[in-house]
């Protein structure tokens, strides 16, 4: 079970705002749903050298929130996530009001099962992890450019 609640990322040298203010002051381009610390550290990396703006989560209910908060946002799901991010895939999809926003799950290259399952839920980009990571400065520009 997954208990951190969301966090954002800050910005090198940024100590006026606390996580709480800056999340509330600045819109996310990214949302991602994983609970791998050091991929956490990787990602948060990357797209602070691409000037993503990110929101980390690590619960289903997290990133409903943070989804909400950030409706244009691309969301990044980690389907290895002890906390079963694909469930929370009807309910990022099911207000027909909302732009369409891009979810991007990615996996172990084994679980071909879990990939299939993800592209029937609503997931427009499977990928395996070692693909996602070779492309995700491709993956947070593209984020940034919609």
């Amino acid at each position: 079970m997954c208990f951190s609640p969301a966090f954002t990322q800050p910005r090198r040298g940024d100590t006026s705002l606390s996580n709480a203010q800056r999340s509330k002051t600045q819109m996310a381009d990214v949302i991602a749903l994983l609970d791998d610390l050091f991929f956490q550290s990787k990602l948060a990396e990357t797209a602070r050298l691409a000037g993503i703006e990110l929101k980390m989560t690590n619960t289903k209910q997290a990133l409903l929130l943070a989804a909400s908060e950030n409706p244009a946002a691309t969301i990044l799901l980690d389907l290895n996530a002890r906390c079963k991010p694909l469930d929370a895939l009807p309910a990022l999809r099911e207000n027909p009001a909302a732009p369409k926003r891009l979810v991007i799950a990615f996996l172990s290259h084994v679980q071909t099962e879990l990939a299939e399952q993800a592209r029937a839920a609503g997931c427009d980009e499977v990928m395996p992890r070692s693909k996602f990571t070779q492309e995700l400065p491709r993956l947070l520009r593209d984020a940034k450019g919609q």
